[in-house]
C-alpha cells in the first residue's frame, strides 16, 4: 500500500500548510522532496533555486535541528519569500544547541563566501546550504540532494568561479574545502609533495558516481 499523501491546508494568508502524518519525524517535521518545494518556485528551473530546494528537501529527511545551518529564523523566511512564496517552512523546529563542529561550519562558510562570483544576499544563502551538506557522511552532491556530481561542480563554476578553479585535478569538493582549510591554517595534511604519488589518492580522487 503505498504511504497516505500529505494533508494540506492554506492558513489565512493563503501559505501552504503540510501537517504531520505517521511517516512524519517525531517532532513533526514533513519529510518532502525537492519536487514538493519546486512547485513553488518563483523561478523552477533557475539552477540556484534547485540547488536550495534539494539542500532543503535533504534536512528534512535527516533530523538534523535546522534546515539551513546557521540562519536565523527570520533569514530562513525571506530566503523562502523570495524563492518559494506560499509554501510553509521552518528552519528550526526544536530547540537548537550549538553543535560541537560549530567552527568547522563557520570557516566553510567564510571559505565559499570569500569565492562568491557575486556579493549577492542569495549567493550567501547558497554558501550556508552548501556548507551545511557538507557536514554530513556521503558525498556532497548526494548530502545536496542532487542528481549527480556534474551539477554539483556546474554549481560551483557558476557560482564560485576562482574556488572552482582551485580544484583543477578534480579532488572530492568535500576533500578539497577540507585542503583549502588546513591551507589556510598552514596545517600540512597531505603525506607526499603532490597527489599522483600519495597512497590516498583513490580517497581523495576516486568516483563518486557509484
Amino acid at each position: 500500500m503505498s504511504a497516505p499523501l500529505p494533508k494540506i491546508t492554506f492558513d489565512g494568508h493563503a501559505k501552504l500548510v503540510f501537517h504531520a502524518l505517521p511517516d512524519t519525524h517525531h517532532d513533526g517535521v514533513q519529510t518532502l522532496t525537492a519536487e514538493d518545494i519546486l512547485e513553488w518556485a518563483r523561478f523552477p528551473e533557475n539552477p540556484l533555486s534547485i540547488a536550495l530546494a534539494c539542500v532543503i528537501a535533504e534536512a528534512t529527511k535527516s533530523g538534523a535541528p535546522s534546515l539551513l545551518r546557521g540562519l536565523t529564523e527570520n533569514s530562513f523566511q525571506v530566503l523562502i519569500q523570495n524563492f518559494f512564496p506560499g509554501i510553509s517552512l521552518r528552519n528550526h523546529w526544536v530547540n537548537v544547541v550549538p553543535p560541537n563542529n560549530a567552527d568547522e561550519y563557520e570557516d566553510l562558510v567564510a571559505l565559499l563566501m570569500a569565492h562568491r562570483k557575486h556579493p549577492t544576499i542569495a549567493l550567501e544563502w547558497l554558501c550556508h546550504a552548501i556548507s551545511s551538506a557538507s557536514l554530513h557522511d556521503n558525498h556532497l552532491w548526494q548530502d545536496m540532494g542532487l542528481p549527480n556530481r556534474k551539477v554539483l561542480s556546474q554549481l560551483m563554476q557558476d557560482n564560485f568561479p576562482t574556488l572552482a578553479e582551485k580544484n583543477n585535478q578534480d579532488m572530492k569538493w568535500k576533500k578539497f574545502f577540507y585542503r583549502q582549510l588546513c591551507e589556510q591554517a598552514e596545517i600540512l595534511v597531505c603525506k607526499s609533495p603532490n597527489c599522483g604519488d600519495c597512497c590516498d589518492y583513490a580517497i581523495c580522487f576516486v568516483s563518486e558516481e557509484a
